[in-house]
């Protein structure tokens, strides 16, 4: 037995070198004489065909994807234009100040419409719909127009701002618009290939950009830039190039279906982008298209986020949760009088537990839970007060 395993490695060996002598010999000798027989380079020449059009196919598929998305997606996608009324500045030579004169702006008494920013939408209804980020038109004393890729212009009117999301609707008067297809957000897989069109830099539209889901269920703050912020949860992050002026802008996947809205950019990192998933957009524009605005449902309550280390400084026997709080104004009361929380019967220092069996924990806030249910619906919340746990039942209201 011992000499027949012998006689076996023996024998390996005897291929390894056989097989790499074999090999060398292919490459020194055969190869140089297939190449000079018309048959032997026809052989050759098959094999690397074969190999550069495998390689071209794959290419080919995944280009022709991304241009048959932009083709369908760019018309419904519009840029979002900012004006407001402004002064005419003026220059005027100023004192000498070590030796050089400089120039002072002076404000006129002559105001004018100029363009101070801009964003992107896409079309969601047939008869004007838009949608947008709330950031790209808060400003409540500007007017807002919209162009689409073929040079169309429109006056905008804001038909809701979300109060919860960073989404807003806008209306233009137009008809037989191409509506762009929404997905399923709650689908995506990192890794997943995702295109951004966009009015980047508000200078250069309908900007096409590609590349993967980076992230999800991330949670953010994002900052407008003139000291207003807002937390925003659950969002996607994706490596595609976001600039400013994209916001408000479709994140796609290769089916040419929304799957986010492109709201943020991180400063402090490159191709580090986030998208609001396009699922939490889904209620705001069902009610939009309903009743004309924006509708979301109302508990009435302030509170705090509950967590480790909030628990254990304030010695609580929940490390999740909702804690009912008032605010630091005498004004901000923990249960607003009349709220659908007070007529329930909900008080200060209750701990909301669970929202319909949801636990309140890691990504699962309070308000993410409420704004999934429509007024009018009636939702059982678990709570913790000093007697012990209990369910109450909810009948929600529109936010006003």
């Amino acid at each position: 037995m011992k000499e027949l395993k012998n006689y076996f490695i023996v024998f390996v060996l005897i291929a390894l070198v056989v097989g790499a002598v074999g090999g060398a010999a292919g490459s020194l000798f055969l190869k140089p004489y297939l190449a000079n027989t018309d048959w032997g380079n026809k052989l050759l020449n098959a094999g690397a065909a074969q190999m550069i059009s495998e390689k071209r196919v794959y290419e080919v598929t995944e280009d022709s994807a991304t241009i048959d998305v932009v083709k369908k997606v760019s018309p419904s996608v519009v840029s979002v234009v900012i004006t407001k009324e402004l002064s005419n500045f003026y220059n005027m030579t100023g004192p000498d100040i070590f030796g050089f004169p400089f120039q002072i702006a002076q404000p006129s008494q002559q105001k004018q419409k100029q363009e101070v920013g801009g964003g992107t939408g896409f079309v969601i209804g047939s008869d004007g719909l838009i949608l947008t980020n709330k950031h790209v038109v808060s400003d409540d004393t500007a007017e807002y127009s919209v162009v689409f890729n073929d040079g169309k212009k429109y006056e905008a009117k804001v038909l809701g701002r979300d109060p919860v999301n960073d989404i807003a609707v806008l209306k233009i008067e137009a008809k037989d618009l191409p509506v762009i297809e929404l997905g399923d957000s709650d689908q995506i897989e990192i890794g997943q290939t995702v295109i951004a069109i966009g009015n980047a830099l508000s200078e250069y539209k309908n900007t096409v950009t590609k590349g993967l889901i980076s992230g999800i269920n991330r949670r953010i703050v994002a900052g407008d830039g003139y000291g207003s912020s807002e937390v925003l949860e659950e969002v996607l992050q994706t490596d595609a190039a976001i600039n400013p002026g994209n916001s408000g802008g479709p994140l796609l996947n290769l089916a040419g279906q929304v799957i986010g809205i492109n709201t943020a950019v991180n400063n402090g990192g490159q191709s580090i982008a986030f998208a609001i998933p396009v699922n939490q957009a889904k209620n705001v524009i069902d009610s939009v298209k309903q009743f004309g605005r924006i509708v979301r449902p109302w508990l009435g309550i302030r509170y705090l986020v509950i967590n480790k280390e909030f628990a254990q400084k304030n010695n609580l026997k929940y490390e999740y949760g909702a804690l009912i709080q008032r605010g630091a104004q005498a004004t901000d009361v923990a249960v607003v009088p009349g709220s659908p929380a007070d007529k329930a019967g909900l008080i200060e220092n209750d701990i909301i537990l669970e929202v319909n069996g949801v636990k309140l924990e890691n990504d699962k806030n309070l308000a993410k839970e409420v704004s999934r249910y429509k007024p009018g619906d009636e939702i059982s919340l678990k709570i913790f007060r000093k007697d012990g746990e209990k369910t109450i039942k909810v009948k929600l209201e529109e936010r006003k």
